[in-house]
């Protein structure tokens, strides 16, 4: 099964024309893709409340990749709000306990800063992560392109498979180290990510002066040519595992939506059990 969605669901104002201010835009969202990447994560473990508040917004088939707490993946700099890892761990896998409950957990994503390079220490960590969130089925996401030169590929992906990682394969930007090839490898016969980034070089580094990086970063709107060829790696993929979850992630000039779904109509894909649409004018 493909499952497509993108990231977050705030940004994508041309799925929500019509609704009201009251109205919840997940719940639209859901009407329009079956996934979605939650990023409110990254910056602070869920409460409870907001859990069951997503869970209860969403169809019953609807699912999560809940990205990893940024202290977890060593994004957060200076003071962590725990007394200790354990800690953190610990509170992040509880907080998502009425999610897998709820069968709605596709998996949590652990993406790594472009400053986590392929070493020991580092390696060390990731098996550190992995025990720390158990039973959860968890993708790996680097952005140092040292885990993939010809000298390390082969062992970051066989150890991904060892410890029971799932590969996060990424679309980026090729701009050197800090950023990372595009590698069709699967490391779980259950589940796959894919993350579209978008291709803007420029942009990927160092934002202009005086920019946001969020601003431009992810600033790309893939060309049908190019989603055509994404299509077919994709169908390669999925060809080797029983669920691959695609994200997309250009989100900067709000293009995620329409490649989204321009990408769903190039794969044929037909979903059941979106939520219910809010019909445009001349729909």
């Amino acid at each position: 099964m493909i499952l497509v969605g993108l990231a977050g669901w705030g940004d994508h104002d041309s799925l929500y024309e019509g609704i009201r201010p009251s109205e919840s835009k997940l719940a639209a969202y859901s009407g329009h893709f079956p996934i979605v990447e939650l990023d409110a994560s990254f910056y602070g473990i869920p409460s409870e409340r907001s859990i069951v508040k997503w869970i209860t917004e969403t169809p019953e088939s609807f699912q999560f990749v809940v990205k990893a707490y940024q202290g977890m993946t060593g994004h957060q700099r200076g003071e962590i709000p725990f007394s200790s890892k354990k800690e953190m761990f610990d509170a992040f896998t509880n907080s998502l306990t009425t999610m897998v409950k709820a069968k709605k957990l596709a998996m949590v994503l652990c993406q790594f800063p472009p400053w986590f390079d392929c070493r020991k220490g580092n390696v060390d960590y990731l098996k550190y992560c992995r025990h720390g969130l158990g039973d959860l089925d968890v993708a790996l996401e680097f952005r140092h392109q040292s885990w993939f030169t010809e000298q390390y590929k082969e062992k970051t992906l066989r150890y991904m498979e060892t410890d029971g990682w799932i590969h996060s394969i990424c679309d980026q930007p090729q701009a050197g180290m800090k950023s990372i090839p595009f590698v069709p490898e699967v490391t779980s016969k259950e589940k796959t990510l894919v993350r579209f980034h978008g291709r803007n070089v420029y942009g990927w580094n160092k934002p202009a002066k005086g920019q946001d990086w969020r601003d431009v970063r992810y600033l790309y709107d893939y060309s049908n040519q190019e989603l055509t060829e994404l299509a077919t790696s994709i169908k390669e993929i999925s060809s080797k595992t029983n669920n691959c979850y695609v994200i997309f992630n250009n989100n900067s000039g709000e293009h995620a939506a329409e490649n989204g779904k321009r990408f769903v109509e190039i794969m044929g894909l037909k979903y059941k059990g979106l939520g219910p649409r809010q019909l445009g004018l001349f729909d």
